[in-house]
C-alpha cells in the first residue's frame, strides 16, 4: 500500500486519526515523539535525532495492529507497530476502547455511592481505588483526623492483602504471556485464596466497595485473624517455588533480561511511577516519601531495580508480595479494637438494629442512602501507592452532595506511554513481555 493510499484511507475515516502514521509524512520533530524523545529534550535534540541515518525507507517497513484484542494486552489495548523485519521501530498505544467514563459518571453520583464507581476502575485493585476515593472526600469534610483507629488499621491491612492479590495475578498472567503456563494456574491458585479472604470480610470477591468515606462498611468477621494468619503462612513457600520455577530459570532470564529497557531520566520524565520508575533504580514509594495512614510506623523495604528492564519490574513485584507479608503481620499486632467507622451522624448511618426500633432513624437511614450528604465546597487531591503506581484522586466540590468534578491520576494510564521507549529496537516477539512487564489494568486507563 503507498502513502497515498494510506493517507486517503486516513482522510477517508478507514483509520482513526490517532493512528500511526506513514515515516515520509512525519516531520522530524513528530517523527521523535512517536519513537520516543524524552520529552524534556529541546527542538535542537530533536531534530539532530529526526534523520538517522540507519532510519529504513518506507519500502522496508510495514504497519500493523496489536489489538485492540483482549488476550496478551491486560484489556482491550491497541498497538500501532512499525516494523523493520521483526524489529520493532515505532510503537503507537492507541486507548479508549471500554467507554467506562467513570469519572462522568461521579458526577451524576453522591459521594456515597462513589464508591461503587472507583471501585470499577483497576478491578485488580479495588480496595485501594476505594481508599485513596475516601480519603479525598474526607479531607474535603474536614474529617480525615476523626476517623477511628480500627478502621484506619483495617484499611492498611486490606489495602496490602489486595497488593499482593494484584502481584499474585501479575506473576500468573507474565508467565502466560511468556509461555509459562504453569504459572498461570500458580499464580490464580494463590490469589483466589486471599479473594476468599475478600469475600468472607467484604461480601465480594471484586469491586468491594467496602473501604467509604468516614471508615468501612462492617467490622471484620470472626475468625479473621485465624484466616489472615493462614494465608501468610502459604503464601511464602509458594514465593520459593516461583523463584525456582522462573527466577532462577535460563528461559525466563533470557526473555526479560535487557528487555523493555528504560532509563530513569526517561521514567522521571514520562511521570512513571511504581514498579516501572522503581526498576529503574529509583526508591519511589509514596507509604515511604509521602506517608498516609499509619505506614510511617511500620517496617519495610522499598525495593528498586538497577537495569529498568522487564526483569527488574518482575523482580520489584515478587518481592514485594515478601514486604506486604511483611507489613501484614506488623498490621496484626497493632489492630485496635473500637468502632469501625466514625460516629458521625452527617456521613454514617444508623446501625440496623436502630432502623427497626425508631422513625428518626429509618429516615435518617433512607435521607442517607438517597440524597447522600452534602460536602463543602473546595478541591482536593490525595495520592496513594496502589500497586501499579500513584494512584491520585482530584474532587471539585460545589456544596452539594455530587462532586463538581472527579479526575483520577491512573498509574496504568501514565505508564502505559513508556511503550514506545520500551519497544523501540526490540523485537516484535518481546512485545508482548513489555506490555506485560508494565502490568496495565485498561479498566484504569479508559476509565
Amino acid at each position: 500500500m503507498s502513502t497515498t493510499d494510506i493517507l486517503a484511507a486516513i482522510e477517508g475515516g478507514n483509520e482513526p486519526a490517532q493512528g500511526l502514521r506513514p515515516r515520509g509524512v512525519l516531520t522530524a520533530r513528530e517523527l521523535m515523539r512517536e519513537v520516543g524523545a524524552v520529552l524534556r529534550m529541546s527542538e535542537a535534540e530533536v531534530a539532530k535525532l529526526g534523520d538517522l541515518p540507519e532510519d529504513p525507507s518506507e519500502d522496508q517497513t510495514m504497519i500493523i495492529n496489536m489489538g485492540p484484542q483482549h488476550p496478551s494486552t491486560h484489556g482491550v489495548l491497541r498497538l500501532m507497530l512499525e516494523l523493520q523485519g521483526e524489529t520493532v521501530l515505532r510503537c503507537k498505544p492507541i486507548i479508549g476502547y471500554l467507554h467506562t467514563g467513570m469519572e462522568k459518571t461521579a458526577e451524576s453520583l453522591t459521594f456515597m455511592q462513589g464508591g461503587t464507581n472507583v471501585t470499577r476502575m483497576d478491578y485488580v485493585s479495588p480496595l485501594n481505588n476505594e481508599l485513596v476515593f475516601s480519603l479525598a472526600t474526607e479531607k474535603l469534610l474536614g474529617i480525615e483526623g476523626d476517623i477511628p483507629e480500627r478502621a484506619v488499621w483495617m484499611r492498611m491491612l486490606l489495602s496490602e492483602l489486595n497488593r499482593m492479590s494484584s502481584h499474585l495475578l501479575f506473576l500468573a498472567t507474565n508467565g502466560m504471556d511468556l509461555g509459562a503456563v504453569s504459572m498461570m494456574i500458580y499464580g490464580w491458585r494463590e490469589r483466589e485464596e486471599v479473594l476468599r479472604f475478600f469475600q468472607k470480610v467484604t461480601g465480594l470477591r471484586m469491586n468491594h466497595n467496602f473501604i467509604r468515606p468516614g471508615g468501612v462498611a462492617a467490622d471484620l468477621p470472626a475468625g479473621w485473624r485465624d484466616d489472615v494468619l493462614r494465608l501468610l503462612e502459604l503464601i511464602p513457600p509458594r514465593l520459593a517455588e516461583y523463584d525456582v520455577l522462573m527466577t532462577g530459570q535460563p528461559i525466563w532470564r533470557e526473555r526479560l533480561q535487557g528487555v523493555g529497557v528504560i532509563t530513569a531520566q526517561e521514567a522521571i520524565a514520562l511521570s512513571a511511577t511504581g514498579p516501572t520508575l522503581r526498576g529503574t533504580g529509583i526508591a519511589w514509594d509514596l507509604r515511604r516519601g509521602q506517608p498516609y495512614l499509619h505506614y510511617d510506623e511500620l517496617e519495610f523495604d522499598v525495593i528498586v531495580g538497577s537495569y529498568g528492564d522487564a526483569f527488574d519490574r518482575y523482580s520489584i513485584r515478587l518481592n514485594e508480595v515478601r514486604e506486604s507479608i511483611r507489613l501484614v503481620h506488623q498490621i496484626l499486632d497493632r489492630m485496635p479494637g473500637g468502632d469501625y467507622r466514625i460516629q458521625n451522624k452527617k456521613v454514617t448511618p444508623p446501625p440496623r438494629a436502630r432502623i427497626d426500633e425508631s422513625m428518626e432513624a429509618l429516615i435518617h437511614h433512607f435521607k442517607l442512602f438517597t440524597e447522600g450528604f452534602k460536602v463543602p465546597a473546595g478541591e482536593v487531591y490525595v495520592a496513594i501507592e496502589s500497586p501499579r503506581g500513584e494512584i491520585g484522586c482530584y474532587i471539585a466540590s460545589d456544596g452539594s452532595a455530587t462532586p463538581y468534578r472527579l479526575h483520577v491520576r491512573a498509574p496504568s494510564f501514565v505508564n502505559i506511554q513508556c511503550l514506545p521507549h520500551m519497544m523501540r529496537g526490540g523485537l516484535i516477539a518481546d512485545a508482548v513481555a513489555i506490555i506485560s512487564s508494565i502490568d496495565p489494568v485498561l479498566g484504569e486507563v479508559d476509565r
